[in-house]
């Protein structure tokens, strides 16, 4: 049968190909080696198309995405579906007679990962988001990462970080050598060892010659074009040795960071802070705080409890705390029993405080607004006192002047003293402010959801204990509220909730539930007074004007 030729230019059509196909099916043994020629010929054929078939496939699929870190994610399409006991020339043969009867497979579009946001991008100007700091990775979308920002190039983060990989590789190829030594304490240092100390020791006393006025005019050229955008020049500063120890833990501490990032478990712009140690407590955070980004960017940050200094690391706060003189808050301790004790900051006395406090708040509420416009409030800050000094347990802030009389503008319990009755203590005692102003006090709207639980427990508390103090015949809402400093709108609401008003006649009745108050009585018999707050113990004035 003669064979049927083809121009290099022609379609493909289903007829050609089905010939094509029953003509090898019919071939003999003896013609194996002519059909191979066949089959190379055409493969050979379809590689001197390349460009053209490139062409034509870019107008209907477009090429595999890649990640933000330039890798490609490897998928089920990815796998080569060629069995490896198919030779190479039948495979490429195989591929051949798909493409001409148009059934030839295209590939699935590979997918983004997960984290891959088309919307990010480096904050850092004049940056298009290429090259990381690591130089492992093609893209970065966080200053951290930024090559730019550490006034680097992406060539130059790539050359580094071959660097270092040889380093490690020689470091590796030593540890090895020296696997045979038992005890590497108790050996002498060897030959190995000594030299790399001097050439350590030798790099560290090697400066580059720069005149120090000059240095200093190009620092500050530096500082004056770019501001805050661009990292501190650091050239100089240091021996180039230590420097690139710099480096090299810097990349470290980024490339473990872009993993944790392509897990999924940290995110671009959400709340990086995951834990805060404070004293002798490590404490989870449960909401963002706008620290600066220099910390915020950081998975833990270290604070004194006693100034609220908020620092980077453990060795920096070992330091601090060696050379911190403050014990307890700032201000006036207006209150104390025990080892209890309230003091009254001012914050435009004390601004700093203040804003560290908000700070440290917004932490673990998820309503705060106040931050850094401090100066309008005075804080009580509780604390419990022992031989180390007297540790912050809670505060609440009041503004100076208040036109809706809210005797409570923010209130926050630190977690480690929650569940223990210092919430009511806090609430209790700003009712007691409010009473000696003479004043019928309310905590600023919206409540959090353990503030609004918080206050519902101590409203109710207070009805059934007036309720059970009562003696007369006659009672009104009025009455309540100026002996409790509660406001009347909260009155009412809680005896709704505790189903003790009721609408009788044109007259609403209040109803003595004896149940309830039995409930109360035998709750505060097993709670004793150890948390509760002795009105004399209070020393304190209401402030005069701001």
């Amino acid at each position: 049968m003669p064979r049927r030729k083809r121009n290099a230019g022609s379609s493909s059509e289903g007829t050609e190909d089905s010939d094509f196909s029953a003509e090898h099916t019919d071939s003999s043994e003896s013609d194996a080696h002519a059909v191979r020629n066949t089959r190379l010929t055409r493969s050979s054929l379809r590689l001197s198309r390349n460009s053209q078939d490139i062409k034509e496939s870019a107008d209907h699929d477009e090429s595999p995405p890649r990640t933000p870190t330039g890798n490609a994610p490897s998928s089920e399409s990815d796998i080569d579906m060629s069995s490896p006991n198919v030779s190479h020339d039948e495979s490429l043969a195989k591929e051949l007679s798909l493409k001409e009867s148009g059934l030839a497979h295209r590939p699935k579009r590979r997918r983004f990962h997960e984290s891959y946001n088309f919307n990010m991008k480096c904050p850092t100007p004049g940056c298009n988001s290429l090259g990381h700091l690591t130089g492992k990775h093609e893209r970065h979308f966080s200053i951290s990462g930024c090559p730019l920002y550490h006034n680097l190039s992406a060539d130059e983060c790539k050359v580094k970080a071959s660097s270092r990989d040889k380093h490690v590789e020689e470091r590796t190829l030593s540890q090895r050598q020296d696997e045979n030594r038992h005890s590497a304490r108790q050996q002498a240092q060897t030959e190995r060892q000594l030299r790399y100390k001097e050439k350590v020791t030798e790099m560290r006393r090697k400066r580059n010659s720069v005149p120090l006025k000059e240095q200093k005019d190009k620092y500050t050229e530096h500082r004056q074009t770019h501001g805050s955008s661009r990292e501190p020049l650091l050239e100089n500063i240091t021996s180039d040795y230590d420097l690139e120890l710099f480096r090299k833990a810097q990349a470290r501490v980024l490339d473990d960071l872009e993993k944790l990032r392509l897990q999924g478990q940290v995110t671009e712009g959400g709340n990086m802070i995951k834990a805060i140690v404070f004293g002798r407590y490590e404490l989870d955070t449960w909401y963002h705080s706008p620290y600066p980004e220099e910390y915020a960017r950081l998975g833990r940050l270290y604070m004194c409890e006693f100034c609220l200094k908020y620092m980077k690391s453990q060795t920096i706060l070992r330091r601090h705390m060696a050379k911190c003189v403050w014990k307890h808050p700032p201000g006036d301790e207006i209150y104390r029993k025990g080892v209890i004790s309230v003091f009254e900051v001012d914050g435009k006395k004390n601004k700093i405080y203040c804003q560290n406090l908000c700070l440290l708040a917004k932490l673990f509420l998820d309503h705060k607004t106040l931050y850094y416009d401090v100066e309008p409030f005075l804080f009580y800050v509780m604390t419990e006192a022992d031989n180390t000094g007297c540790h912050l347990v809670g505060y609440f802030s009041k503004e100076k002047n208040s036109f809706l009389n809210y005797n409570v503008s923010c209130i926050l319990t630190m977690p480690q003293y929650m569940r223990q009755g210092y919430g009511k203590m806090l609430i209790d005692f700003s009712y007691l402010l409010s009473k000696v102003e003479e004043k019928v006090g309310s905590p600023e709207r919206p409540l959090s959801d353990l503030g609004l639980i918080s206050y519902r427990s101590y409203w109710k508390e207070v009805l059934l204990r007036y309720l059970h103090n009562f003696q007369g015949k006659e009672i009104s809402i009025k009455e309540i509220s100026q002996e409790t400093a509660v406001n009347p709108v909260d009155i009412v609401s809680t005896l709704q909730s505790l189903q003790m008003l009721k609408y009788w006649k044109g007259k609403h009745l209040i109803l003595k539930r004896q149940d309830l108050i039995d409930d109360w009585k035998t709750k505060e018999a097993k709670r004793g007074s150890n948390k509760t707050i002795d009105s004399t113990a209070l020393k304190w004035s209401p402030p005069n004007g701001t």
